[in-house]
């Protein structure tokens, strides 16, 4: 009861100062724009052989959306959906067999609703998701989703990744002017500074080009293509090591749980009526070998023994069956070349770490914020007006991206066991803070399922998570060792979120309404200037 009612005064005490400080700090973080189109060896210039064919004439679609992904297939079906002759060009349009893109938050599921694609959750044994549970150390707590104000429907979605893309993929294909098409781009087509479309080998590895007024690249988080239109700054912090747990009842039906175990934390969330994907993060660039037995030597000897005890035997059962994928887990902010006549979106786009289940989210709130940018216009065939026009969606897009970004990114830090005495009081301060229920539990979980994406909001928590341990240090008697520690798990907060904050673009993010290309209006004719 004491520490509810301390934290009623010390939360609003907290937004003042930290909102002051991140004006202190405005200077230090805005990044300097960059405009020049990247050229190698993804970009082909569009020569006299290419151009020698009327590109205006042989126009047959108005935007090419390379990638039928999450957001490939959704971005075809709403820009279809608006009447707009679109060509869509994926590498394999077999079901996709991967371990992560299962778990979709409830601000996830808003956008589909939003977009009219929300049937595709149905008739894939999608499983709804009510909240969270979390471990540490023989403890656990239950955290619930702030669903009370939403309908009855809405609530997180876990499921099988590759039935849900084949959900979307139809979807965009039952409507006559989305065409699907199996192909592997090569190249993006520019012609004097502008993106005409792409050259591509089609299933029957014919080389092809195909022309349009905009061409939109959602090829994932292996694109090949997004050198040419931004300056990508990938880190790979960890791997994900994944199984599929048979039969297994957990813990808190319908709730995804996270285990703080050492060294970094371990997720699971059913994904059918049967089965539960669990994974494994694994901290570095490097897995144990799954070919030598290795990798099902780790999993038994450091990671079972951590694993909630209702879970333990699927989990060795899983081990035993051998079926054992990896994958990197990737992050890479947003930082756009802005270039006439193409656009970046999704993965190939934006990247955090998937702990906290936010990538299907940007994706989705990136297009609607890019179908309500669109929708005014009919006519995309001037490039360089466009492009002006479209800054307005990297503005735009910002403080709902940039939050879930620098959650998932900020929250896997914390999570992590480290060697560091300040971080690891951090960790358990963490999640004793999301224990003590009003406020401190609700607003991280509004941040966490997407529902209440602030920027402000989210350094407000994480620094109350930050003050919380250093006056839990302090009680009851502050020693000068303790109050050193202190002062080194504030230094170690910031120096979590503030590099974070900085690669996502502080003014972008918290003060959107100051950046010009915020106020831009649609292009009119004459218009021709790509700032």
């Amino acid at each position: 009861m004491m520490e509810s009612q301390l934290w009623n005064w010390i939360l609003p005490l907290l937004i003042s100062s930290l909102f002051i400080s991140i004006v202190a700090f405005y200077g230090f973080f805005v990044k300097p724009k960059r405009n020049s189109i990247r050229h190698d060896r993804t970009v082909s210039t569009v020569t006299s052989d290419v151009g020698s064919v009327n590109i205006t004439g042989d126009t047959v679609a108005d935007v090419i959306v390379v990638g039928a992904g999450v957001a490939g297939s959704a971005l075809a079906y709403t820009l279809g959906k608006d009447k707009r002759r679109v060509h869509v060009i994926e590498r394999d349009l077999s079901e996709p067999d991967r371990i992560v893109g299962e778990l979709l938050q409830p601000g996830g599921y808003l956008k589909l609703l939003e977009l009219g694609i929300e049937d595709c959750v149905e008739e894939i044994d999608a499983q709804r998701v009510y909240g969270y549970a979390l471990f540490k150390d023989g403890k656990r707590i239950r955290l619930a989703y702030p669903l009370e104000k939403f309908h009855e429907d809405v609530s997180g979605r876990s499921f099988h990744n590759g039935r849900f893309i084949q959900r979307m993929r139809e979807k965009a294909a039952s409507l006559p002017n989305v065409q699907l098409e199996q192909g592997t781009v090569v190249s993006l087509l520019e012609e004097n500074g502008t993106i005409k479309g792409v050259r591509y080998k089609n299933k029957a590895g014919e080389e092809q080009t195909a022309f349009a007024a905009l061409t939109i690249v959602c090829d994932g988080c292996f694109s090949n293509l997004r050198r040419s239109l931004c300056n990508p700054q990938v880190e790979v912090p960890s791997c994900f090591v994944g199984l599929v747990l048979e039969n297994c009842n957990l813990p808190y039906a319908n709730h995804g749980h996270v285990v703080l175990a050492d060294p970094s934390p371990i997720l699971m969330y059913p994904i059918s009526s049967t089965e539960v994907r669990c994974l494994v993060d694994v901290p570095g660039q490097k897995v144990p070998s799954i070919a030598n037995g290795e990798m099902k030597n780790y999993l038994k000897t450091v990671v079972a023994p951590q694993m909630p005890h209702e879970v333990y035997d699927s989990f060795i059962a899983a081990i035993d069956k051998g079926n054992i994928k990896s994958m990197p887990n990737r992050s890479m902010p947003a930082s756009p070349y802005p270039t006439p006549g193409a656009l970046l979106m999704g993965d190939a786009f934006n990247m955090r770490h998937p702990l906290t289940g936010g990538g299907m989210t940007v994706a989705l709130a990136d297009i609607v914020v890019l179908r309500n940018l669109l929708r005014p216009l009919r006519d995309l065939s001037d490039g360089a007006s466009l492009c002006k026009y479209l800054e307005s969606f990297y503005t735009l897009r910002k403080p709902v991206a940039a939050t879930i970004n620098t959650l998932a990114n900020a929250l896997y830090q914390v999570f992590c066991s480290s060697k560091n005495e300040a971080r690891n009081e951090m960790r358990e301060a963490c999640f004793d803070y999301l224990g003590l229920g009003g406020m401190c539990t609700s607003g991280p979980v509004s941040l966490l399922s997407g529902l209440n994406p602030r920027p402000l909001t989210l350094v407000c928590h994480f620094f109350a998570v930050a003050i919380y341990g250093v006056i839990r240090l302090l009680i009851p008697f502050p020693s000068p060792k303790r109050i050193w520690l202190g002062a080194k798990l504030i230094s170690g907060a910031s120096g979590i979120i503030f590099p974070i904050i900085k690669a996502e673009g502080v003014r972008q993010m918290f003060f959107p309404a100051t950046v010009p290309a915020y106020y831009r209006a649609p292009p009119v004719k004459g218009e021709t200037k790509c700032s």
